[in-house]
């Protein structure tokens, strides 16, 4: 059983059809406007709440910040990658997908689809395998848009780009050691963005299979920037492109 815990994604998760939960479970003593719209949710959404000490929730959620709100329900219900393609943002003049290589962390993976699904994304697609899934930390992270924003998960990338590709779709890759800078191609036609892991960047093998390689220039002597912004520096450039 999957367990969601932040006031965000509990009522993003309420707010869905069908809803995320199966229960919600709420901290003695917890008050204030949000919990009432998490138990005016729950009412409308036919969802149990259970009012429960707070050890319990510090056992259901150790190490968290739960905020004193929980919600138990169904794992984490994937996309399909054609799921992910139909869902283009009604702004947006062409589909916008995100790939993510290797990203380990789950709240890395959050923050990004926070970031995709505010920037106008079509969704996220991920590895099965050495790369995060999304649980109740993505969640947290995500600030409830892991409900609003589909996420599918393939077995392999590489073939996955290929199959974009088919479908119409030029694939770029981020790359620090890019000669093209994010604001020198102009973005035309359906765009997959890949984004590698913070430590190794996009491997060797899903790299060429991009069509182009784009990188941020860098002022400062760090030289690179959480997942989460790097994304989000590149998709603001892909939009300000497309609506010129």
């Amino acid at each position: 059983m999957q367990i969601t815990y932040g006031v965000n994604p509990l009522i993003e998760g309420l707010a869905s059809r069908p809803p995320a939960f199966e229960k919600v479970v709420i901290a003695r003593g917890r008050g204030g406007v949000e919990l009432e719209k998490i138990l005016h949710l729950a009412e409308k959404a036919g969802v149990p709440v259970e009012f429960v000490g707070r050890e319990a929730i510090e056992k259901l959620a150790p190490k968290s910040v739960h905020q004193g709100v929980l919600g138990l329900g169904r794992d984490y219900d994937y996309a399909t990658v054609e799921q992910v393609i139909a869902n283009r943002h009604e702004k947006n003049s062409h589909d916008l997908v995100i790939m993510l290589d290797g990203v380990a962390d789950p709240r890395n993976l959050g923050s990004v689809i926070r970031t995709a699904h505010c920037l106008g994304a079509n969704g996220i697609v991920i590895p099965e395998n050495r790369a995060a899934s999304v649980t109740a930390s993505t969640m947290k992270a995500s600030a409830g848009a892991s409900e609003l924003l589909p996420v599918a998960r393939v077995v392999n990338l590489v073939r996955t780009i290929a199959y974009l590709k088919e479908a119409g779709f030029w694939i770029y890759g981020a790359d620090a050691e890019a000669k093209d800078d994010v604001d020198s191609l102009d973005y035309e036609g359906n765009v997959a963005l890949v984004m590698g892991s913070e430590g190794r960047g996009i491997r060797p093998l899903v790299l060429k299979s991009c069509d182009f390689l784009v990188s941020i220039p860098m002022l400062g002597r760090v030289t690179s920037l959480n997942i989460s912004v790097a994304t989000g520096v590149i998709l603001f450039e892909i939009l300000r492109k497309w609506r010129r």
